[in-house]
C-alpha cells in the first residue's frame, strides 16, 4: 500500500495496540487528509510486523517511552486492554501529547476523572472512542429530535447483546454500555440525572455479563439499557419513544438501519379541580 500524500500541516498521530482494533484506526487516520501514522507501538513484534506489512509506511517500536518522546508526534491512539488505559494516557497527557483512548476511557470513574483533570491542566484534549456519535444514522436521530418529528420524547430503550466477546478485565456494562450511554446524551443533549444497574456473573466469577441500566435525563425521560455477552442473538437495536411518532434505530440492519412509526400518544391534559 502507497503512502498517501499529505499537506504540508497535519497531525501526527501515534497507535498504541494492534490488536483487534489498532490496525483499524491505523487505515482511518492514514484515509482522513490532515493526518497521518508515522508510528504504532505494541509488545508484540508479530502484529507490528502484520500492521506495516499492510500499510507499509509506518515506523514501529515496542517502546512505548520512545513514542512519548518523539516531539513530531502530536497526539497518540490508545487501543489496548482496558487495564492500561490510565496508566498510558496519564503518561501520554505528562509528555505534552493528545489523547483518543478507545472506549471504556478508564475502568473506573475515579481514574477518568483523574485524567480529564490532569488534560485540562495540560491543555489537551482527551477525548473517548464513542464513534456512534459520528454515525449518519445516529446524527438522523438527533435531527427527528431537534426538528420535533417525534414530538416530546417520553423514553428510550436500547438492547446491545451477543454472545461473547467475553473480556477479563472489565465486565460488559463497561465494556459495551458506553455505546448506548454516549448515544443517549448525544441525541438528548443532557446528561443523566439518576442510575441505577443490576447485573448478574454467570461466566466468570466476579464479572458480570449481563447487566440492566435504567436512567432518568431532564425533563422526565426514562431510559433503560440492556447489555450482554450472553445472548443467543446479536442484537443492537435502541428505540425512542416519542409524543407524535417512534422510531427503531438496529444497527444490525443492512438496508434500513432506522424505522420510523407514525405511531403517537395525545396526551389529556389534567384538571385537579372543575369549576
Amino acid at each position: 500500500m502507497k503512502e498517501p500524500k499529505r499537506e504540508a500541516n497535519v497531525v501526527k498521530i501515534g497507535v498504541v495496540g494492534c490488536g483487534y482494533w489498532g490496525p483499524n484506526l491505523v487505515r482511518n487516520f492514514s484515509q482522513i487528509p490532515g493526518s497521518e501514522v508515522p508510528i504504532i507501538c505494541d509488545l508484540s513484534e508479530e502484529r507490528l510486523k502484520h500492521v506495516q506489512s499492510l500499510y507499509p509506511f509506518v515506523d514501529t517500536t515496542t517502546s512505548f517511552e520512545d513514542m512519548l518522546t518523539d516531539d513530531d508526534l502530536d497526539a497518540v491512539c490508545i487501543a489496548t486492554p482496558v487495564g492500561t488505559h490510565f496508566p498510558l494516557a496519564k503518561r501520554c497527557l505528562e509528555a505534552g501529547k493528545h489523547v483518543l483512548i478507545e472506549k471504556p476511557l478508564t475502568r473506573s470513574t475515579k481514574d477518568a476523572e483523574a485524567l480529564i483533570s490532569l488534560a485540562e491542566r495540560a491543555k489537551r484534549v482527551l477525548m473517548a472512542g464513542h464513534t456512534f456519535v459520528y454515525t449518519a444514522a445516529v446524527n438522523k436521530i438527533k435531527e427527528l429530535i431537534l426538528s420535533d418529528e417525534l414530538g416530546e420524547v417520553f423514553y428510550i430503550g436500547t438492547s446491545r447483546v451477543n454472545l461473547g466477546l467475553f473480556q477479563e478485565d472489565i465486565n460488559v456494562l463497561w465494556d459495551l454500555a458506553p455505546h448506548d450511554v454516549s448515544i443517549m446524551n448525544y441525541i438528548l443533549d443532557s446528561e443523566p440525572v439518576s442510575v441505577a444497574t443490576r447485573g448478574a456473573a454467570y461466566i466468570q466469577i466476579g464479572v458480570e455479563d449481563v447487566a440492566f441500566m435504567t436512567l432518568e435525563y431532564p425533563n422526565g425521560i426514562l431510559a433503560h439499557v440492556h447489555v450482554s455477552w450472553l445472548d443467543p442473538c446479536k442484537i443492537r437495536r435502541t428505540t425512542v419513544v416519542g409524543s407524535k411518532k417512534m422510531l427503531v434505530y438496529d444497527d444490525v440492519a443492512t438496508l434500513e438501519k432506522i424505522r420510523v412509526y407514525d405511531k403517537g400518544v395525545n396526551v389529556q391534559p389534567h384538571y385537579d379541580s372543575f369549576g
